[in-house]
């Protein structure tokens, strides 16, 4: 449950152009805000080069939802500060986790501002798309997150974790769906099965 819980990664994307230029941080900001509601589906790879793949729902500010398909069939949930890890398989309680002490929350936030101090530690243009690395300020310790941006118009295209141990986490989403209406469901704790979103 480990891949899962570093899993708090994703890419809200549909394919686009490239970008041309790098963007500039306050755009990358502006961009991340005006995302309420999304709904996709992501593929993620871990860092043993194993697959998942499953759907995910965001509500911003700080709701967030993954559904795993079968077999992994778990379900990561952020909702009211917390984030927790249902898994099908186990007779354990879901693992919880402080949503500010997971990098998850840099994007979560009410106001998203990559521009204060010490938070982005790497913006770069590749040749093709935008590429910021940021952390937590206040908790460095909790990881980074690198961000790919193309242009015309912006979007985020891929999301990798970086944690302190090494490994890293890789999400890829489908086509995003940022007119969707959300079920106050979909983040609550009771809803721990999938089957019933799909």
């Amino acid at each position: 449950m480990k891949q899962i819980a570093f899993a708090l990664a994703f890419v809200l994307a549909a394919p686009s152009a490239w970008a041309a230029d790098k963007l500039p941080l306050s755009q990358i900001s502006n961009y991340l805000n005006g995302l309420k509601a999304v709904e996709t589906t992501f593929t993620q790879v871990n860092d043993d080069g194993s697959l998942s793949t499953g759907k995910l729902w965001m509500q911003r500010p700080g709701k967030m939802r993954f559904e795993y398909d079968p077999p992994n069939s778990a379900v990561v949930l952020a909702n009211a500060g917390t984030v927790q890890i249902f898994d099908p398989k186990s007779n354990q309680p879901p693992e919880q986790y402080p949503l500010k002490r997971t990098p998850l929350s840099l994007v979560l936030a009410r106001n998203v501002n990559l521009g204060q101090a010490n938070m982005v530690v790497g913006h770069d243009f590749d040749g093709t798309a935008t590429v910021v690395t940021a952390q937590d300020p206040k908790n460095p310790d909790t990881g980074r997150i690198e961000l790919m941006f193309t242009d015309n118009p912006i979007e985020l295209r891929k999301w990798v974790i970086h944690d302190n141990a090494g490994s890293q986490t890789t999400v890829l989403l489908g086509q995003l769906d940022t007119g969707a209406s959300l079920s106050r469901d979909l983040f609550s704790n009771s809803k721990r099965s999938g089957s019933a979103n799909r």
